[in-house]
């Protein structure tokens, strides 16, 4: 158990609410929220604006080599840095989505991202979402939950949001897209998706942001009177 700085771990497949869910728990404990994802994505924008395919596992590795990616603060909202340029707004496409779950099996990309992660939880508090979390980032956080929700409540979130910003989608891509991901993601040799062993399972199907929140607290504070 880390005795010098606390830290939450929040897995779970894609579309669950876990970037959401963490940053209102990082908001309401005063911790630094760690967005993974947004790393990994990063990294993925990178490959796709140097032509880079998914597939060539040897052109990813040698690219590796010319990313640094960092999480910075402004006005407590953070932002993604890759190569010292500010690129929050460019990572959130489903193109980037996508490159990102493709290329993140690579050993390389993950060794490259993950050294940075764990550095940052030994020096703050922090809680961080991902898909890897509780059983290879940080195995000894304090408190793990694995949020999940049902591929279609997925897809719905994910249809809503997209739609709120204009954008011409399906519900049945979406879903399927969805997926395609879980599977990638729980059957990729290296770190796939699962529960890690002392992980509390959440299914937010039925469940508001707020329910989550409050449900994952009374965790927290659970596990805290313990130790």
């Amino acid at each position: 158990m880390n005795t010098n700085t606390i830290n939450i771990a929040i897995d779970g497949p894609a579309g669950a609410g876990k970037s959401t869910i963490a940053k209102r728990l990082a908001k309401k404990l005063g911790y630094i929220y760690v967005d993974t994802g947004a790393m990994y994505r990063a990294m993925a924008y990178y490959f796709l604006q140097k032509g880079i395919e998914s597939s060539d596992e040897a052109a990813i590795a040698n690219a590796c080599k010319d990313v640094d990616v960092t999480i910075a603060y402004e006005g407590n909202e953070q932002q993604v840095i890759l190569n010292g340029e500010n690129i929050t707004g460019f990572i959130r496409t489903e193109q980037v989505g996508n490159m990102a779950s493709a290329t993140s099996v690579y050993p390389v990309v993950r060794t490259k991202l993950v050294e940075l992660q764990r550095q940052l939880a030994k020096k703050e508090n922090v809680i961080m979402d991902g898909r890897d979390i509780g059983t290879c980032v940080l195995p000894d956080a304090n408190v793990k939950i694995y949020l999940t929700a049902s591929s279609r409540t997925r897809a719905l979130r994910r249809y809503e949001e997209l739609k709120a910003k204009g954008e011409d989608c399906e519900l049945d891509v979406i879903e399927k897209d969805i997926i395609d991901r879980d599977y990638r993601d729980m059957h990729r040799e290296t770190s796939p998706l699962k529960q890690a062993e002392d992980a509390v399972l959440l299914d937010s199907s039925d469940l508001n942001i707020d329910e989550v929140v409050d449900a994952i607290m009374k965790i927290y504070e659970g596990k805290m009177e313990k130790e």
